[in-house]
């Protein structure tokens, strides 16, 4: 859990997980909340860093090869892990705690600005427990088809391999079952940003951690 015990100097804003499986817009919806002057972290682009960086001799130990140029080859680790539950695991031992250092640090700089709502961007928030560091909970979402299709026009993506992502994946039914709000991107882009705004209008002034569960699900 968060520590909220904090110094008067440092506000404590409401914070809100925004997750969805892979194709289904989260990126986009991201987008809407930072344009709308909420701060986002973005757990992938957290990942993407620490592979450039803090975890590169971290998985080079635990799976040799995967180096290339001083940062973390994402294709030779995809791999390395993938379809492999063990090596998943280890991944994951190698890589949460570094993510989790980084998005304490933001919460905490949020917090010092006076934020009074901050975004956790986190694609396996369900799948890690997430959801408990968070006071509410908004999933993305789409037809699977639309996913399909979206994720497939992807360079480099395959049927094999997007079949492999969605196994480590809860379904989207549950994920959408759990959610406090539920953002559709299958519709055009400025419906999914009404969508996000009315997020924002329906969580000010909330307190942080809700005594009873949120069952507002946003939708324009």
């Amino acid at each position: 859990m968060i520590d909220r015990t904090s110094p008067m100097t440092r506000s404590v804003p409401f914070i809100l997980g925004l997750t969805g499986s892979i194709g289904m817009g989260k990126t986009t919806a991201a987008q809407n909340f930072r344009a709308a002057g909420v701060p986002v972290f973005d757990a992938d682009q957290a990942v993407a860093e620490l592979y450039e960086g803090d975890a590169v001799a971290l998985i080079e130990g635990a799976f040799p090869g995967t180096i290339k140029a001083g940062k973390v080859d994402r294709d030779a680790l995809a791999e390395a892990v993938l379809g492999d539950r063990a090596a998943m695991r280890r991944l994951e031992e190698i890589v949460h705690p570094l993510v989790r250092s980084l998005e304490r640090a933001f919460l905490d700089n949020a917090g010092r600005s006076g934020a009074r709502l901050a975004v956790l961007d986190i694609p396996l928030l369900f799948e890690t427990g997430g959801e408990g560091r968070c006071d509410a909970v908004a999933v993305v979402s789409a037809p699977a088809h639309m996913q399909r299709e979206r994720v497939l026009a992807r360079a480099g993506m395959n049927e094999q391999r997007f079949d492999a992502i969605l196994a480590r994946q809860m379904p989207d039914e549950e994920k959408r079952r759990r959610a406090h709000f539920l953002i559709d991107t299958s519709r055009e882009h400025m419906a999914g940003a009404r969508q996000v705004s009315a997020i924002i209008r329906a969580l000010a002034g909330r307190p942080t951690h809700q005594q009873a569960p949120l069952r507002d699900q946003a939708h324009a």
